[in-house]
């Protein structure tokens, strides 16, 4: 019997991107209790679980757009973790990098209100340069929290407002909404 079998969306890659459902509130616990290193220890199992739920996906031929979505909230849950922990974690840091950190907050929160008002739901673009700036500055992160070094950080905030601009120009682009869009190059080839 395969998982399928007992529920159509229990596959390996959403098996796989269900991980962040379960490390998250482990995760704030932790950053709750101060242990700052296996927080970031545990993100770096969330992180890897991000990198390849999709090359499971494709791999597998179990790609969906319930695994999509999944993912994208999944994401989102990482993302409100890593927030609250390193708030707790590390405030002198969140305090001293607010601006590159309000930079971050609108680099998400603007593409996705833009392609919600327009297509009326919540994009799973999943782009090349969305995923660099995730992986720059979930890897900033470390060097940033563990030692207390800014500039990887900087220059991975900078690579997300890249992202952020190709997510608003496909936003923009594109006539019906579509998920995992690789970048707008490819979005005007299929125009």
């Amino acid at each position: 019997m395969k998982l399928t079998d007992i529920h159509p969306h229990l596959t390996l890659p959403n098996l796989i991107t269900s991980t962040r459902f379960i490390t998250a509130p482990i995760m704030l616990w932790l950053a709750w209790h101060g242990y700052g290193l296996a927080f970031m220890a545990l993100l770096a199992i969330a992180f890897f679980s991000d990198l390849v739920d999709g090359a499971v996906a494709r791999l597998t031929g179990q790609m969906s757009q319930f695994g999509v979505m999944l993912d994208s909230w999944a994401d989102l849950l990482t993302y409100i973790t890593i927030g609250f922990g390193s708030w707790w974690l590390w405030p002198e840091i969140v305090h001293r990098e607010d601006t590159y950190l309000y930079i971050i907050l609108a680099c998400f929160l603007i593409p996705a209100t833009v392609a919600s008002i327009k297509f009326d739901r919540y994009p799973s673009y999943h782009t090349w340069g969305v995923k660099i700036a995730a992986a720059s500055i979930g890897l900033s992160l470390y060097p940033l929290f563990l030692v207390d070094i800014a500039w990887p950080f900087h220059i991975a905030v900078f690579i997300y407002v890249l992202a952020a601009i190709e997510e608003l120009a496909i936003t923009l682009t594109l006539k019906k909404l579509k998920s995992n869009v690789r970048t707008i190059w490819h979005v005007l080839q299929q125009q």
